[in-house]
């Protein structure tokens, strides 16, 4: 079996675990979704999705944001943890944005990577589920199933994100990902995966590894 043949059954078999996937982050418009993207860094997606409803109700454009004093930015987003960097970093953005993009969040990589805070990852994310273009999005599931599955043997996201891209078709990239995600928060955890009940237990080296066999 060549490592496309395995990665097309690795699809299928999690199109049929998780049949629809989205992001699990609230928002309404590309704006609150790249700042909820942001506040995301190591903070878990319903953490943020409780403190994002008073944040965009208090500050909901980007010029709200750079009209904003920063302690007040800080406040209301102190509950996702370093608060003082992705604060400094959303109000910088929002200035990006404004003085360059006349408030509009961009829709290519190339733009979105330009903004402060915003990396491959996140521009992805924004990519995928505010305008629904093609991205791979590599967080600490994909890069982790990834690997065990030995879809990669690189440890660099955007080393990961390449080696995906020639494995999975581009209209698939988006639902790929986020079924990862998911695969990765109810199954193939960090720590004590749960292999002996994973669909994908004959198709992970990983697994075997681990069983001795």
């Amino acid at each position: 079996m060549t490592l496309t043949e395995k990665a097309d059954k690795i699809r299928l078999i999690l199109s049929t675990a998780y049949p629809d996937v989205k992001t699990q982050l609230d928002f309404k418009t590309p704006f609150q979704l790249l700042v909820a993207t942001i506040l995301s860094a190591q903070c878990t997606d319903k953490q943020v999705n409780r403190v994002t409803p008073a944040l965009f109700l208090q500050l909901s454009s980007p010029q709200d944001f750079v009209e904003a004093d920063i302690e007040t930015i800080e406040k209301l987003i102190r509950p996702t943890g370093f608060y003082h960097n992705k604060a400094r970093n959303i109000r910088l953005c929002s200035e990006m944005l404004v003085n360059r993009f006349h408030g509009k969040v961009p829709d290519t990589i190339e733009e979105l990577i330009q903004l402060a805070g915003v990396g491959r990852k996140t521009a992805n994310v924004v990519l995928g589920a505010a305008f629904g273009k093609p991205g791979i999005v590599v967080d600490t599931h994909v890069a982790r199933i990834s690997r065990r599955l030995g879809l990669t043997r690189n440890q660099d996201p955007e080393k990961i994100e390449t080696d995906l891209m020639a494995l999975i078709p581009k209209k698939s990239w988006n639902a790929f990902c986020l079924r990862l995600i998911y695969f990765g928060r109810e199954i193939c955890k960090a720590r004590n995966p749960g292999c002996p009940s994973c669909p994908l237990l004959l198709l992970c080296p990983f697994a075997a590894k681990s069983s001795g066999n």
